[in-house]
């Protein structure tokens, strides 16, 4: 029986767990510690042209008329899902550093760059949206139950000193499908369908 390969999804997410004790102040007024990040992520994301910071519509334009996908364009979008990510897990309270604004790390995250022209259905920016409505469907009460964990790690941090490893990893699984998702419907960096996975 021969094995058969699979080729990983072009978007891949990934965080370091954190070990040893939490830093139960900055989780106790996490909240508040977060603001002046989210305050810079949102004056960077005042763009007209752009979908939180990201390149979006532009970017569809192109790929429809010029079957292009500028690489700086590409590299931006990466950038800036990758700063978003470092602050999505510090929110979330997945780990204790401060986001930074151009370092990586403890979030790992790659988006395979797009040979448009080979790669990428001209017509598809149309509709990837519509395609991924039951990614969207099954994500918003997955964020239900993430808003959830995220309440039940804050206690869980506070009065053992540790994130329980299962809420993280379900933490992660659901960032990692909608990034995935956003990858697919809106960045237009792949053709690919999403996994319905957390994985």
């Amino acid at each position: 029986m021969s094995e058969v390969s699979q080729k990983p999804y072009p978007v891949s997410l990934s965080v370091d767990f954190q070990e040893g004790p939490r830093d139960k102040l900055t989780v106790f007024f996490r909240f508040f510690t977060s603001l002046p990040i989210i305050f810079v992520a949102a004056l960077i994301s005042g763009s007209e042209n752009s979908s939180g910071g990201l390149l979006v519509f532009p970017t569809g334009v192109m790929v429809l008329f010029r079957q292009k996908y500028p690489r700086w364009w590409f590299d931006w979008n990466l950038k800036m899902v990758r700063f978003m990510s470092r602050i999505n897990v510090y929110w979330a309270l997945l780990r204790d550093e401060y986001p930074s604004t151009d370092e990586d790390q403890a979030v790992h995250l790659d988006i395979a760059y797009p040979d448009a022209e080979t790669e990428l259905n001209r017509w598809l920016p149309l509709v990837k949206w519509i395609l991924a409505i039951p990614h969207f469907f099954v994500l918003s009460f997955l964020a239900m139950a993430v808003a959830a964990c995220i309440i039940g790690s804050w206690f869980a941090i506070l009065f053992t000193g540790q994130l329980p490893r299962s809420l993280f990893d379900f933490i992660v699984g659901y960032m990692r499908w909608a990034t995935r998702v956003a990858c697919y419907a809106f960045l237009m960096t792949t053709d690919e369908y999403p996994p319905f996975s957390l994985d």
